[in-house]
């Protein structure tokens, strides 16, 4: 009869563990469904982020269900009572090396693929259309707990009293390399929009380049992906992407309203 307890609890302990790994690709598989997934995609860049996402993401899955394939089968095999005496290793070197070799093959394969990838976003800068790093399209600029963007005068200039600041909201044309300079006044931050696949940190004392091409007009979501603060949370504000005439008509209207008198 003791037996028999042991023999189930057994069974159920082991049970128990499968279910981590059951309930982990069971939520994987269905999360899109759900949607709890990644929102769509409207960059033009998106894509190569997406391919090394789905990438690293394979990896860790394959990792994840082989690891605790092995672990719920040396729980079941080795929770069995057995008299007789433990045997003591100091390990087994040639194991070791295996273990050690595969996430070593799996970095270098990473390395690899998200060369494409790094090289787009961080160094391929545009050079011949309306913005370049030189010549950027706006600053925008982090701090407890907002988003500030600036626009230039007519002449390109930040400075002075024609420069268009817009709290939160990100105004940019579609279908445009755009270029912007960001910018922390105070803490680390992160510039994040998810539907662009673009995140960078904008760190104090740095002036960093960024640029993305909007591909479908719409407003969507700007966070803040660093924690920064009591007012983290607040840190939300929008990028409305407009179609070119209507984003030349609404900083046009900007800029006239500067010289509005009431």
């Amino acid at each position: 009869m003791a037996a028999l307890k042991h023999f189930l609890l057994r069974v159920v302990v082991t049970l128990l563990l499968l279910a981590v790994p059951v309930l982990g690709v069971w939520t994987f598989t269905e999360a899109d469904r759900w949607g709890l997934w990644f929102p769509p995609m409207v960059s033009s860049y998106g894509g190569s982020i997406d391919k090394l996402f789905y990438l690293i993401l394979w990896m860790v899955t394959v990792t994840f269900v082989g690891t605790e394939a092995l672990l719920v089968w040396f729980v079941f095999r080795y929770s069995k009572k057995d008299p007789t005496r433990a045997i003591f290793t100091h390990g087994n070197h040639k194991l070791e090396m295996v273990w050690t070799a595969i996430p070593a093959v799996l970095l270098v394969i990473v390395a690899i693929s998200q060369m494409e990838a790094w090289t787009t976003v961080k160094m391929n800068f545009p050079e011949d259309g309306p913005y370049t790093r030189e010549k950027p399209l706006m600053e925008v600029y982090a701090s407890q707990f907002d988003w500030r963007v600036r626009y230039p005068d007519a002449q390109g200039n930040f400075t002075g009293a024609d420069v268009i600041e817009v709290p939160y909201d990100i105004t940019v044309p579609e279908d445009t390399k755009v270029v912007l300079r960001l910018k922390s006044r105070d803490v680390l931050h992160s510039f994040f929009v998810p539907t662009f696949r673009l995140k960078q940190d904008a760190v104090p004392g740095m002036e960093i380049p960024v640029w993305f091409e909007a591909t479908e007009p719409g407003s969507y979501d700007l966070i803040c992906a660093e924690l920064c603060g009591w007012g983290h949370y607040k840190m939300a504000g929008k990028i409305h992407v407009l179609p070119k005439d209507e984003f030349d008509a609404w900083l046009a209207a900007k800029r006239a309203a500067l010289y509005a008198t009431d």
